[in-house]
């Protein structure tokens, strides 16, 4: 026998996958501000009410992918080894990402990830609500780490690593290479960045 509880939570991923597929292939055939709720909700077939129970704003249609990575940082940190130090497992963890080409890490040439980048990194609305997204993470991360200004320095940084390793994947491949010919030079940059990371944790 089913569970009623289970079957609910998979109709709502269902209805959340659909509305978030539908106005993500809208944003990207015409432009972030050329669509209206209205028009994804149409697409999607829900109304706007039902739309806004799964996304508070217009931005977090788009942006809800960012949105579930965040407190990324903040779990590998609390849920690493004991005898692992905690930008060593943000390294491993950076690191695999890249491996798996994720598009979080910015080393996917698949094209819809490619004009999806493009479209929240050139669109003021979003790209102020991706920081926002950032600073939360920084806010998490920094609680992670410990008490006292140190952490929260160190987080900050972190944070922006992330940040600028991933534009720096996503332009090469916006340039029209691949992402496995970009890889190498992916590791490269981050191993540099996260060997400064250790440095200024005093892991190093």
């Amino acid at each position: 026998m089913s569970e009623p509880g289970g079957l609910r939570a998979r109709k709502k991923a269902q209805t959340r996958g659909a509305i978030a597929d539908a106005a993500i292939a809208l944003f990207l055939a015409r432009g972030f501000e050329q669509v209206s709720v209205s028009d994804i909700a149409a697409t999607a077939e829900v109304s706007k009410p039902t739309l806004f129970r799964y996304f508070a704003t217009k931005e977090d249609l788009i942006l809800h992918r960012f949105a579930d990575h965040n407190g990324e940082a903040a779990r590998v940190v609390r849920d690493r080894p004991p005898d692992v130090a905690p930008m060593t497992a943000l390294h491993r963890h950076f690191r695999a990402g890249l491996d798996r080409f994720e598009p979080v890490t910015g080393l996917n040439d698949h094209p819809q990830v490619v004009e999806f980048h493009r479209l929240v990194f050139g669109t003021p609305s979003l790209a102020a609500r991706l920081t926002q997204y950032q600073l939360d993470d920084e806010e998490a991360l920094a609680a992670a780490l410990g008490p006292g200004i140190g952490p929260r320095l160190l987080a900050a940084q972190v944070i922006a690593v992330h940040r600028v390793l991933a534009r720096g994947n996503w332009r090469k491949i916006a340039d029209g290479r691949p992402a496995r010919e970009v890889h190498p030079e992916a590791v490269v940059d981050a191993d540099r960045a996260f060997a400064g990371l250790g440095r200024a944790a005093g892991e190093s």
